[in-house]
């Protein structure tokens, strides 16, 4: 009895290893054919040229072909759904964002959901935000907009790109926050939402500095003040809404994701490619370009930052009865 239980455990004890062994193989073959990364943006704008810089990177790197796959629709979520009902073998990358984090709680009825049936790669880069403005709007500074706000309550418009966005929650969150009542005014885009803001026809726009920096710099539009913890070095005069509004931050972040269950040794092996190309002179330069700030971080790191950020927008959502359109 104490033999066969013995050569039992044994067997079991060999079988682990040859798993293991095999999984490190399968890691060190790794990629034998194109790898796909899937993004949620039409091709062209700033979330596509970010993937597509890295993209070009990790081919090199990987020795195959990656190819960037543009599923638009949904707010990202087809997106998603594409990669994570796809086999757990590494060769679908799926591109992730706060949105990704957001969308957990304001699509609660999701068939697939990253938070449950995802895990984190590896960050791209964040992109800050900032509150630009019309220069018709009186207010020069955060403490002004509050006041003007307040004493012409119902008469300044806040585009945002999108409703359930990171733009829209950045929004509540400040009108919260800040006791303002503005009035929210939703577009689909960047595109939609420039125009009018140039035009006048809305005054405020809590925008990415990728989407609203030439403007800003040209004198078309006002920098009020950037959403993040610190202030932007490219716009080093420009405060961050937290130094009026004490406590406020929004951390807009990009990286990049696969199915739960994919080996640890290809989410590392990618972690460092990606990684190592973030830390790359030339590709940094292009990222300062678009006001992306490269965010170098390990797998587990990014899969906490997202379940943080998920939490603290759903707390938003809800405050707000924010529901997807």
């Amino acid at each position: 009895m104490k033999h066969t239980r013995r050569n039992v455990l044994r067997l079991a004890a060999g079988l682990i290893a040859l798993s293991a062994a095999t999984r490190a193989t399968r890691a060190q073959a790794y990629p034998q054919r194109p790898v796909r990364i899937v993004v949620g943006f039409p091709a062209g704008g700033a979330a596509d040229t970010i993937v597509r810089l890295m993209a070009q990177w990790l081919s090199d790197r990987l020795g195959q072909p990656c190819v960037v796959e543009n599923r638009p629709g949904a707010a990202t979520n087809l997106s998603v759904q594409s990669a994570l009902t796809s086999p757990s073998d590494g060769y679908s990358l799926v591109f992730i964002a706060t949105s990704t984090a957001i969308n957990a709680t304001l699509y609660d009825t999701m068939p697939v959901n990253f938070l449950r049936d995802g895990s984190s790669v590896a960050g791209l880069v964040r992109l800050p935000h900032v509150i630009a403005s019309h220069p018709s709007l009186p207010a020069r500074t955060v403490p002004e907009l509050i006041a003007y706000a307040r004493a012409n309550a119902g008469q300044v418009n806040v585009a945002s790109y999108g409703t359930g966005t990171t733009s829209h929650l950045a929004n509540e969150l400040f009108k919260s926050m800040a006791d303002v009542p503005l009035v929210h005014v939703p577009y689909r885009g960047d595109a939609q939402a420039i125009p009018d803001l140039l035009s006048g026809r809305v005054q405020l726009y809590f925008a990415t500095l990728t989407a609203t920096l030439p403007h800003i710099r040209s004198g078309a539009l006002r920098a009020l003040a950037v959403l993040g913890r610190t202030r932007y070095e490219g716009l080093p005069a420009v405060p961050t809404v937290g130094e009026a509004v004490p406590g406020y931050e929004v951390d807009s972040f990009t990286g990049i994701g696969v199915r739960k269950g994919t080996s640890q040794e290809i989410i590392q092996r990618l972690n460092r490619e990606v990684n190592a190309g973030l830390a790359d002179a030339t590709l940094r330069a292009r990222f300062h370009e678009l006001a992306a700030v490269p965010f170098i971080v390990g797998s587990s790191e990014l899969d906490a930052h997202m379940a943080a950020a998920a939490q603290k927008w759903a707390e938003v959502i809800r405050a707000a009865n924010i529901k997807p359109e």
